[in-house]
């Protein structure tokens, strides 16, 4: 079995472009700027308004196939304590985002003095808060404190039952161990009723159901790419992806599936870890999550400056838009540097560490 290393460059420049797309997307998606940048470049305001959401896709099918690359590489489960495995992505995930949380309280804040606009979130409640940061705010309906805070939400869901679901593949293969692994079974199983069933209503979107389908095929590229006949296993791949789209056409599934291929194609042929990509590419896909969760505040505060402070033209608005794209990526360079990248194996969990901060920002 090949061992792959810790970075592959075609995964973070994945990461890097879709990272960047997200950014611009809610620039085009939440005003000012981009209402009065609109005159100047219609038609890039417009995909982007409609499209650029589709980049997280890309993220949800990256993020299965790693973790299959590191749970059960060769099929075969390597869980046996899921709640530990849970416990780790929890803290991963929720120190950053933690921090994040507590600048998009404070951005809000100052917002709110400079402007009166739909994209500014209220000052939070305590439950809405805790329910943050316990990752349940979509599952108890609250508003979000900051756009994106969903995803993590929903990485860390889809990543709990993924290990819950290697775990009962551990214990089968423990009682019967001349069987086939069953993993590869219990996640087509899922991928397959997301596709065809729970993705198309979206009274599921705030679970792990609606986004597994991406997710699933993630996993299942990944497995598909290091099998014998590996190409007939990825076309496989590709005609259920076909079939959920002649069931229901869905644009995200289609970039769930070529992304699949791409990373499928890409690991079969060793391209992963040996195809040269730039290296602010690769610096930017390294710190994707963080600029994931911190360029909406900063956005917020670029747009409230703009509203406030300079006048309401066009080429102003462009220039602010591409002020706040570059002070988002310098800002998660920051909280990558700082909080993501050092955070260690067995450090305490984020809700003791920032729970304090953060009433205390509400207390005020």
């Amino acid at each position: 079995m090949r061992i792959h290393p810790p970075r592959m460059p075609v995964i973070d420049s994945l990461k890097a472009v879709a990272c960047i797309l997200i950014v611009l997307h809610h620039l085009a998606y939440y005003g000012p700027m981009s209402d009065v940048a609109y005159p100047l470049m219609p038609q890039a305001i417009d995909w982007l308004f409609a499209n650029g959401r589709l980049a997280v896709q890309v993220f949800f099918v990256i993020a299965g196939f790693l973790m299959v690359s590191k749970l059960a590489p060769a099929t075969r489960s390597l869980v046996i304590d899921p709640v530990r495995e849970i416990r780790k992505r929890y803290i991963r995930l929720v120190l950053p985002y933690c921090a994040a949380l507590v600048l998009s309280i404070a951005c809000a804040e100052v917002a709110r003095g400079w402007m009166t606009h739909d994209s500014v979130p209220a000052t939070p409640e305590l439950l809405q808060l805790i329910a943050h940061v316990l990752l349940l705010q979509g599952l108890l309906g609250y508003e979000s404190l900051s756009a994106g805070v969903w995803y993590v939400a929903i990485d860390f869901q889809l990543f709990a039952v993924t290990a819950l679901l290697l775990r009962l593949s551990t214990h089968i293969e423990g009682r019967f161990p001349a069987m086939p692994s069953s993993a590869p079974a219990f996640i087509a199983a899922l991928t397959v009723a997301s596709l065809f069933v729970f993705n198309r209503n979206a009274w599921w979107s705030e679970t792990a159901l609606y986004f597994f389908g991406a997710y699933g095929l993630g996993a299942l590229g990944y497995w598909a790419a290091t099998r014998r006949r590996s190409l007939m296993w990825m076309a496989l791949l590709g005609s259920l992806v076909l079939a959920a789209l002649m069931v229901d056409f869905r644009t995200r599934i289609a970039v769930a599936g070529v992304t699949m291929l791409m990373l499928g194609l890409a690991l079969n042929y060793a391209l992963l870890e040996r195809l040269p990509m730039p290296q602010f590419m690769l610096d930017l896909g390294r710190r994707s999550y963080s600029i994931f969760l911190v360029h909406f505040p900063v956005c917020l505060i670029v747009n409230a400056a703009f509203y406030r402070f300079l006048p309401q033209q066009p080429w102003v608005a462009v220039v602010g838009m591409l002020t706040a794209l570059v002070a988002s990526l310098m800002t998660g360079a920051l909280l990558y540097k700082w909080i993501e990248n050092p955070v260690p194996g067995n450090a305490i969990p984020a809700v003791f560490v920032a729970s304090p901060v953060l009433v205390d920002v509400v207390g005020k």
